[in-house]
């Protein structure tokens, strides 16, 4: 095994770039991992961590590493020239002139700095803004203090500067979203993780990627679709932060004359961030819905339930706001049913008797709001699911667990432990597979539900890469059955039908909503428990 490396001196690249050339490495042959990073303290630290540093290469946080671990040195070149062909495929192509000189074809260089962009382009609104942590506060604050509203998609951004960026927004009636925002779409224009739908009625403002992702799909599977989609980041809805980019973007929608129906999508915010939030969505005369996953919904609506709708789960969040889209303005809250998965679960609840004795569900999730939303819907069947990400401390799931299940699990490999220094799993499908292929092999293992995002920045075809794991655990047995939520759209580059057959083809039962897929899982745990066929 070899390790080799290549240095482009203060060249930077965003990490969304970046994510992808890895990915396409270690799909070469011979490679056996790689990494394209900045050359920060932290990500070489990372390289250390994962056997991944190359010994005795000088980089500095404004270089651009290539590290490439093969089997053979012709493999590790190989991958390397290949990450020079990707990097070069997005830079501006030159002409040869007369004289033999080359010189760029009609568009520049790219800009330097934040500055040299707003002077080239003085007319820009926004900026996207995709640094490491360390330095993402102070470019937000040069693009905030240029008068442009930021994406800022970078994480580990410090709380507190979180906070102050947030009111510096605030202050010049701009709109921070972040940081670690994966998922907007502005005027038809989508940044980040998203997906492609119509232009329609439905706003909506959240504090998750893949939750957002969820609503918006399903909203474009109904027939309707979104006027703008605001991404908070995580912790807008936390007390310190106190949901400034939520209220601000509440605002905006209240104001834009496309939005008949305001969509707020988040974990459960503190009680009094709850509080501001829905008080300021149903201060206008448009139909609401809230989806706080994991909230006290009864509460909220005994509390607001005459102002707002209060959905349980991201699939009725998005079936509620088309039916709202399509009735009059003057629509009464209170008279809305709360949603078919609402029904559903408590028909499951009266029906099933699944023993903590039968055999264990697992679920290996790219998406956290959808690994919690799963995990909301698991517990309230079974009990106990252990998690990363789990819903109350004691059912922490740790990584070795992997290889001895404690019962039922769900896990979020989307979380800090599994992506430092690796690409997301919606982008490099590795870790997951290999997951799948150890918890498939565990006897007790009755169901696995998988959730696959599609979209622009998402894996370009996961069911080529899952469709022939998925049909050899079928070859070698029909336990554990697979489950597939399929997140995206018919218009996404991956095309939802086309990956949805193709799983079906290899043995998967496929469904477009997460909530459906999860209590699904439970129906066939509880016929696998009535036919005797559990271990």
């Amino acid at each position: 095994m070899v390790i080799q490396a290549q240095v482009r001196r203060r060249t930077y690249v965003d990490s969304i770039t970046l994510m992808q050339i890895a990915t396409a490495l270690k799909g070469l042959p011979g490679v056996e991992n790689a990494a394209a990073v900045m050359a920060t303290e932290a990500n070489l630290q990372l390289l250390a961590e994962t056997g991944l540093h190359p010994g005795g290469v000088t980089a500095g946080a404004e270089d651009l590493l290539l590290v490439v671990k093969a089997t053979m040195p012709e493999a590790a070149e190989q991958a390397l020239q290949a990450a020079e062909e990707l990097l070069t495929a997005r830079q501006p192509k030159k002409t040869l002139l007369h004289d033999g000189e080359f010189a760029l074809a009609a568009s520049p260089q790219p800009p330097h700095s934040l500055e040299e962009a707003v002077r080239r382009q003085p007319e820009a609104r926004l900026a996207m803004i995709s640094v490491p942590g360390p330095y993402a506060a102070l470019e937000a604050e040069l693009a905030l203090r240029a008068g442009l509203h930021v994406f800022l998609f970078s994480d580990n951004v410090p709380l507190q500067e979180e906070i102050a960026l947030k009111q510096l927004a605030q202050q010049r009636g701009l709109l921070l979203m972040g940081p670690d925002c994966g998922t907007a779409l502005l005027h038809g224009v989508g940044l980040g993780f998203v997906n492609v739908v119509p232009r329609g009625p439905i706003g909506i403002v959240g504090a998750s990627g893949t939750g957002i992702q969820q609503v918006m799909s399903l909203i474009a599977q109904q027939g309707s679709g979104v006027s703008q989609v605001i991404g908070s980041g995580g912790r807008d809805l936390s007390r310190e932060v106190g949901a400034l980019t939520t209220l601000a973007g509440i605002r905006l929608l209240l104001e834009d004359e496309d939005t008949r129906v305001i969509v707020l999508v988040s974990k459960p915010p503190a009680p009094e961030v709850a509080a501001r939030v829905i008080e300021e969505a149903a201060s206008g005369s448009k139909a609401v819905v809230t989806c706080f996953l994991g909230a006290d919904h009864e509460a909220l609506e005994q509390r607001y339930g005459s102002r707002v709708v209060v959905a349980r789960t991201l699939t009725d969040a998005a079936t509620l706001a088309v039916q709202l889209a399509a009735t009059p303005a003057s629509y009464h809250a209170a008279t809305t049913p709360a949603g078919a998965i609402a029904a559903r679960l408590e028909r499951l609840r009266q029906t099933c008797a699944v023993s903590s004795a039968s055999g264990h569900l697992v679920g290996l999730f790219a998406g956290g709001t959808l690994c919690d939303e799963a995990m909301q819907l698991w517990s309230a069947l079974l009990g106990p699911i252990y998690s990363n990400i789990p819903l109350e401390p004691a059912w922490r799931l740790h990584e070795s667990s992997l290889t001895a299940l404690p019962g039922h699990c769900a896990i979020d490999f989307g979380a800090d432990e599994y992506t430092r220094g690796r690409p997301h799993p919606m982008i490099d499908p590795s870790q997951r597979l290999q997951a799948l292929e150890t918890v498939a092999d565990q006897p007790r293992v009755a169901v696995v539900l998988l959730d696959l995002v599609l979209g622009y920045c998402a894996h370009p075809d996961p069911a080529a890469i899952y469709a022939p794991v998925i049909a050899e655990l079928r070859r070698r047995g029909p336990r554990p059955a697979i489950v597939v939520s399929l997140c995206g759209t018919e218009g996404d580059p991956q095309r939802l039908s086309v990956q949805a057959a193709r799983l079906q083809e290899a043995g998967a039962t496929v469904l477009m909503s997460n909530a459906e897929a999860a209590l699904h899982c439970v129906q066939l745990l509880y016929e696998q428990e009535e036919s005797g066929s559990v271990a």
